[in-house]
């Protein structure tokens, strides 16, 4: 399943780098097919971002990376109190 999102993610990103530089780049274009272009490469940057979240989030999960430095509830609530002193 991590390489199913892994490969999604590659060629969202793909999909985003490549129709992004058509819209910015490409002249002649129609209006619909720019419109297209720029539709197809915001799904890009958006499955590539959902994808590049869940794998942080699946690497996290089973110790190959870093855990993020958040604070839980109550550490984050007591510093707040001890700060508003």
């Amino acid at each position: 399943m991590n390489k199913l999102v892994a490969i999604i993610n590659v060629i969202a990103w793909s999909g985003f780098w490549a129709f992004g530089y058509i819209v910015v780049t490409f002249e002649g274009l129609s209006s619909r097919q720019l419109t297209i272009a720029a539709i197809l490469a915001f799904v890009g940057f958006v499955t590539g971002v959902l994808a590049y979240m869940k794998l942080i989030r699946v690497t996290e999960q089973s110790g190959y990376a870093w855990k993020s430095n958040q604070l839980d509830a109550e550490t984050r609530r007591r510093a707040q109190m001890q700060g508003s002193v």
